[in-house]
C-alpha cells in the first residue's frame, strides 16, 4: 500500500482583510487572505510545512525532497537543498523541484508516489509553497494568499492510500509571469473559466471516476483547486456531487488562492475531517489537470491533528494596516541593510546555523553552541560530541532596536535559554513587540534575514510557541 503517511500545513500568521481593500481602493469587503510576513518566501514556508509534517519521526530514514512553487527564491539555484538541510536529512537524499505551473504540487505528488512505487525511493517528502504578489489595487491581490502544505509520501503507517492519478494537458494561458514580471498577469477571467476551469477540472474528475469504475452515486469527497469563490461555486455546480461532497471550508475566504500550494492545503482540510474508507478525489488545474484519487485508512482515527490547517487557523493576526502590506511586500521604498555575506562562511558553518547542530560537553553535559574547543562551564578541552539544538525555551532577556531598517518597526532582539541546554541571540518575528517578557515560552522558525553579496541569507528566529 502506497499513500499518505503523514501530513503538515502552514499558513503565515498575518491576514489582510476585504475591508482593508476596500479603504484602501473603494472595493473588496469580503473575507480575508493570508500575508506572508516580511521575512518569509516558499522556502521558509516550506520547511515549516515540512517540520510540521515529520514532527515525531525519524528524518533520517526520508530519502526524497520534492519542492513545488512558481514563486522559488531561485529560479537557478536549488532551493530545496537548503529544505533539506533545515529539516536535518540525510546528504543521500534525493531531492527535486517542480515549477512553471500550479500543477506543480501534484506533478510532485505524482512523481513522488512513482519512485516509491518502483522502489528506487521510500519516504518521500512533497512540499509545495508560494507566495504570489499582484499589482496594488488590482482584482487579483484580494485573492491571492499565501502558504504551504507537506505530504509524506510511503508504504508504512499509511493514513490515505493513494488509488492513481489521471492528467490532462493542453496550453492555454490563464495566469503567468514572464522571466522580468514580478507580479501576476492574468487574461479575461469570463474566458479562463469557461474554457479553463469550468473545462479541464470536470473533465479529469470524470477521467478518474472512469478510470477506476465510481459510479456517480458513489460517496465520495471532491477537492479541487478554482481562484476564487465564484469559480468555485461555478465548478461545484458543473460537477454536480451532492453538498456533502465539498469542503465545509474551501480556504478561499479565510486564506486565499494559495497557488501551487492549494491543492496540497485541501487535501489536508479534507483529511482532517476524514474517516476510514472516505474516498477523496483531488484535482487541480493548470494548462489542463491532474486527478487523483485516494482512500482513507483505518490509521487516520490515530493520527494527530495538530498539523492541519485548523491549527494554522487559530493563530491569525491581523494586519495592521495596508501601508503595512505594501512595506512587507517592497512596493514601497524603504532602507534596506546590504551587509557583507561570505560563501564560504556561509557552506563552513551550514551545520550549525542551518541545522543547529551545538557540542555537548562529555565531562559536564553542558551544551556550547555557538561551538568553542573550551567548555565554558568546566574548562574541559576538545571533549565533545555532537547534539542538536531544542528548537524551545524561554526569553532571558531582550531588547527593542527602533533604528535598524526594516518594514516592521521595532526590531526585537532577544536572548534564550533554550530547553536542553544553550542560549540563543537572534530577533523575534510574528510577535507584537509589547507582548514580548522575560519568561516568554518561544520556538525557533527558519526565516529570510537579508541580501547580503546578491544572495538571500537565511537564518532561524523566535515565536511565542505554536503548539505542541
Amino acid at each position: 500500500m502506497i499513500g499518505i503517511v503523514s501530513y503538515g500545513a502552514y499558513v503565515p500568521r498575518y491576514r489582510m482583510s476585504g475591508q482593508m481593500l476596500k479603504q484602501a481602493w473603494g472595493s473588496g469587503g469580503k473575507g480575508e487572505r493570508s500575508v506572508a510576513n516580511h521575512d518569509e518566501d516558499p522556502i521558509t514556508m516550506a520547511t515549516e510545512s515540512s517540520r510540521n509534517c515529520l514532527r515525531g519521526l525519524d528524518a533520517q530514514k526520508v530519502d526524497g525532497l520534492y519542492f513545488a512553487s512558481t514563486t522559488a527564491p531561485y529560479s537557478e539555484g536549488l532551493n530545496c537543498s537548503l529544505i533539506g538541510a533545515v529539516m536535518d536529512l540525510k546528504r543521500e537524499t534525493f531531492t527535486a523541484e517542480f515549477s512553471g505551473s500550479l500543477r506543480a504540487g501534484t506533478m510532485a505528488l505524482r512523481a513522488g508516489y512513482d519512485a516509491v512505487k518502483a522502489g528506487t525511493l521510500t519516504n518521500v517528502v512533497v512540499t509545495a509553497a508560494d507566495l504570489r504578489t499582484a499589482d496594488p489595487g488590482s482584482p487579483l491581490e484580494g485573492t491571492l494568499g499565501d502558504g504551504s502544505g507537506a505530504l509524506l509520501v510511503g508504504k508504512e503507517n499509511v493514513i490515505a492510500e493513494i488509488k492513481g492519478f489521471y492528467s490532462i494537458s493542453e496550453e492555454f494561458l490563464d495566469v503567468w509571469r514572464k522571466r522580468a514580471d514580478i507580479n501576476l498577469l492574468s487574461g479575461d477571467p469570463k474566458f479562463i473559466s469557461d474554457y479553463g476551469y469550468l473545462r479541464f477540472v470536470p473533465e479529469s474528475v470524470a477521467g478518474i471516476m472512469k478510470k477506476y469504475k465510481l459510479k456517480d452515486d458513489q460517496p465520495v469527497k471532491v477537492v479541487f483547486y478554482a481562484p476564487d469563490a465564484r469559480t468555485d461555486k461555478a465548478l461545484a455546480k458543473k460537477l454536480k456531487f451532492p453538498e456533502e461532497a465539498y469542503l465545509k471550508d474551501n480556504l478561499l475566504g479565510s486564506v486565499g488562492n494559495t497557488g501551487s500550494a492549494q491543492p496540497c492545503l485541501s487535501l489536508i482540510t479534507a483529511l482532517e475531517d476524514a474517516s476510514p474508507g472516505d474516498k477523496i478525489i483531488l484535482a487541480s488545474h493548470g494548462s489542463g489537470s491532474d486527478a487523483v484519487l485516494l482512500e482513507v485508512t483505518e490509521n487516520i482515527s490515530q493520527f494527530p491533528k495538530d498539523r492541519g490547517i485548523s491549527t494554522q487557523l487559530k493563530l491569525k493576526r491581523e494586519l495592521s494596516s495596508y501601508e503595512k502590506y505594501l512595506q512587507f511586500r517592497r512596493f514601497l521604498p524603504t532602507e534596506t541593510v546590504k551587509p557583507f555575506s561570505s560563501l564560504p562562511v556561509l557552506w563552513r558553518e551550514e551545520r550549525d546555523n542551518v541545522r543547529l547542530y551545538a557540542k555537548k560537553c562529555n565531562k559536564c553535559g553542558s551544551i556550547q553552541y555557538p561551538i568553542r574547543r573550551v567548555c565554558w562551564k568546566c574548562s574541559e578541552k576538545d571533549n565533545f560530541m555532537d547534539a542538536r539544538l531544542s528548537t524551545r525555551g524561554k526569553i532571558f532577556t531582550f531588547a527593542k532596536d527602533h533604528l535598524v531598517p526594516s518594514p516592521d518597526l521595532p526590531v526585537v532582539m532577544v536572548s534564550v535559554d533554550l530547553e536542553n541546554g544553550g542560549r540563543f541571540y537572534t530577533q523575534m518575528t510574528d510577535c507584537a513587540p509589547e507582548a514580548v517578557k522575560v519568561g516568554m515560552e518561544v520556538e525557533l522558525t527558519f526565516r529570510r534575514f537579508h541580501e547580503g553579496d546578491e544572495f538571500y541569507n537565511y537564518f532561524w528566529k523566535f515565536r511565542p510557541v505554536v503548539g505542541k
